[in-house]
């Protein structure tokens, strides 16, 4: 019986150094906004979990809501312009 092994270094995967790289660390950086607001949202949330809801609490969510999808909506409205700054004009 034949064993099989990996006999080129291109076969086997290169050593993790556990860091993130530059453009991981940028692009957490763009996310950032939409990160928070979901912990917000999050926190919100979490807080009437053992309790009945207040008016206040019903606010509280409902405005973290708000800020989670305007992040979004920005994140999003953001990555689309990035995009079409990057495609060349005219018809193909």
């Amino acid at each position: 019986m034949n064993t099989i092994a990996a006999r080129h270094a291109a076969v086997t995967a290169a050593p993790v150094d556990g860091e993130p790289s530059d453009s991981e660390l940028d692009a957490i950086e763009v996310e950032m906004p939409a990160i928070l607001a979901d912990v917000v949202l999050l926190d919100a949330q979490i807080m009437t979990i053992d309790r009945t809801p207040s008016e206040v609490d019903h606010q509280r969510i409902r405005r973290a809501r708000r800020r989670v999808l305007a992040a979004r909506r920005e994140l999003a409205n953001r990555t689309t312009a990035a995009t079409n700054a990057t495609v060349s004009g005219g018809a193909a």
